[in-house]
């Protein structure tokens, strides 16, 4: 699951703790063989042309192939750095999503009024999920998938009730 409860209960001196991030299905070490491979087999036909002109005709064509796949591979890395961080405390709810780039968003609620909405149709994705708090309402996990934000939905309304089950603080 590309998402994490680091705590799963919020009590009065730890906050309920979810990471979300984008699922990645090629970890670092099988990108280092992936470009390994590649490298080898686009070798192989220079092989035939060492020491001839052609080698050096191939060479630049071959050369940039290899590092369009790896700039390919090392942008769809670098946009998958997105996480967002749910921190669910007695009196307050923050959500941080911080962007590849850097830039954070961040959203607060009283953990008391917040709606988990799950919009089956009519939002941005299938099964829309988003919280409502605070006169906003914002998306949670949109790069999960559709079964997966489905389950997020009903872990965060069981999240929310056990936390109000509490009762509120002072």
């Amino acid at each position: 699951m590309p998402y994490e409860w680091i705590r799963t209960e919020a009590t009065d001196s730890e906050p309920a703790e979810l990471h979300l991030w984008p699922y990645r299905s090629l970890p670092r070490k099988g990108f280092v063989i992936f470009i390994g491979v590649t490298s080898a087999l686009i070798a192989l036909p220079l092989f035939a042309a060492l020491g001839t002109f052609v080698f050096w005709g191939l060479l630049p064509f071959l050369a940039a192939a290899v590092w369009g796949v790896w700039h390919a591979l090392s942008r769809s890395y670098r946009q998958g750095e997105l996480i967002e961080v749910l921190t669910i405390a007695a009196g307050r709810v923050d959500l941080r999503r911080r962007e590849p780039n850097g830039k954070e968003q961040t959203w607060h609620a009283n953990p008391y009024w917040i709606r988990v909405t799950l919009y089956p149709t009519g939002g941005r994705v299938p099964d829309y999920l988003t919280l409502k708090g605070e006169g906003r309402e914002v998306e949670v996990g949109a790069f999960l998938t559709e079964g997966e934000r489905k389950q997020l939905a009903g872990e965060l309304r069981a999240a929310f009730a056990a936390l109000q089950a509490l009762g509120p603080t002072v």
